[in-house]
């Protein structure tokens, strides 16, 4: 079946008019866990909607940390739209085959997003960093100009590098298996069935882990390490819980995003080889709830936010 859906271009490589994406066909009670993806993607599309729309019309909300959340509902969104309704099509019309363009384009937007919310969340620790080390200097290190600056350059950094990531994949053959055993195009699982020399996409795959796992997550946990000191030098304890309040919504964001993926790594590099099944539910809850509990955990804890949507609520039930 392989190689009746191949085409040789003029190079000599020989390039798959598809892939056929399996990841959930295997799956006990598939259905029921796709029902839960549908109802999961469009909590994920309501709230961020409601929290871009909120930061987007209240100008006392345009400053640079949430900016950063209003930029971070949109990575959210597009994550979640990368994967949930395609993963529902399949299930549905029970077609796993997927074209090559539509396969790259998959993988440029879900790997794209992911790191964006790398991106994100250093950019909120920026602004938790800012706002507690250098409180006297907020105002010119930290202003919307240098946040926009910033998340301006971050997206096309991302856009940049997966375009170098997708391009790798066109220098490959594909002359075996076409099945790609995930829940997407995922850019390891596609070029592991290359026929050919991988060392370049083994080391971009490798680079781009390194980034987004340990790269982003240092700079993260560098900055806490940094916010802690500052905030244990406070003399006064209500200050001390104050600035630490500040920072409880990002600190449990960076736990939900990271934590699945980081606990995942850790058990299969010193313990033993997850299940395959369970690895691939495992990551495609890692890639749907932090999009779904971002904007709930940034609306339950801020209060120009809470208050808003306590005013939609009341014009509601007058309305009714």
């Amino acid at each position: 079946m392989g190689m009746l859906t191949t085409s040789i271009t003029n190079d000599s490589i020989i390039r798959p008019v598809g892939f056929y994406v399996i990841g959930f066909r295997d799956l006990k009670f598939a259905d029921l866990y796709l029902i839960f993806l549908g109802f999961v993607y469009i909590v994920t599309v309501l709230c961020n909607a409601f929290i871009i729309s909120i930061i987007w019309m209240d100008h006392r909300l345009h400053t640079p940390k949430y900016i950063a959340v209003a930029k971070l509902g949109v990575v959210d969104f597009m994550l979640s739209t990368s994967f949930i309704p395609s993963a529902i099509n399949t299930f549905e019309t029970q077609d796993t085959f997927m074209s090559f363009n539509a396969c790259l384009t998959q993988m440029f937007f879900y790997h794209g997003s992911t790191i964006l919310e790398s991106f994100s969340l250093i950019a909120l620790a920026y602004d938790r960093l800012i706002a507690i080390c250098f409180p006297l200097r907020h105002n010119s290190l930290n202003t919307p100009k240098i946040m926009i600056s910033g998340l301006a350059i971050a997206w096309s950094y991302s856009v940049s590098i997966m375009v170098f990531v997708v391009l790798t994949l066109t220098k490959l053959s594909f002359c075996d298996s076409l099945t790609v055993y995930n829940f997407f195009c995922d850019y390891v699982a596609v070029f592991a069935l290359g026929c050919n020399d991988k060392t370049l996409q083994w080391t971009t795959a490798a680079s781009l882990s390194f980034m987004i796992g340990f790269g982003a997550l240092s700079f993260i946990l560098i900055s806490y390490v940094c916010i802690l000191t500052a905030v244990f030098r406070m003399k006064n304890v209500e200050s001390r819980y104050k600035a630490l309040a500040t920072c409880t919504e990002h600190f449990v964001l960076v736990a939900i995003f990271y934590g699945p993926i980081m606990t995942l790594y850790v058990v299969e590099l010193f313990l033993f080889r997850v299940d395959p099944t369970v690895r691939l539910m495992s990551v495609s809850l890692a890639s749907c709830i932090p999009p779904c509990l971002n904007p709930i955990v940034y609306s339950l804890s801020t209060k120009e936010i809470r208050n808003r949507l306590l005013a939609i609520l009341h014009k509601f039930k007058e309305v009714t």
